[in-house]
């Protein structure tokens, strides 16, 4: 039980971190840093969108408009940093 606890947190892990590369990506786009026209960027960039936009998009609908800043990501990250303290600190410390 211990290893699939320990699988579920590094998928959280990795998780969040496609998240953060989503975020900068999209700011990176929005400035126009980096051209979307080049292969690698695309396909990095729609891998992102592609694996967020699910999770992402039911919060979108619940939250206000902000005028361009968009919230969704940030809270994706406080809910999953909840879960795994929750992990870590009610349902391992159960599993011998």
């Amino acid at each position: 039980m211990r290893a699939v606890l320990e699988i579920v947190m590094m998928v959280l892990e990795l998780y969040s971190w496609v998240i953060i590369a989503s975020a900068v990506l999209s700011w990176l786009t929005a400035f126009n840093v980096i051209n979307m026209r080049n292969r690698f960027v695309y396909m990095l960039n729609e891998s992102c969108y592609r694996l967020t936009e699910p999770v992402m998009r039911p919060i979108r609908r619940v939250l206000p408009y902000m005028g361009g800043m968009d919230l969704s990501p940030i809270i994706i990250l406080l809910a999953i940093t909840f879960l795994q303290k929750v992990i870590v600190y009610y349902i391992y410390p159960n599993v011998f």
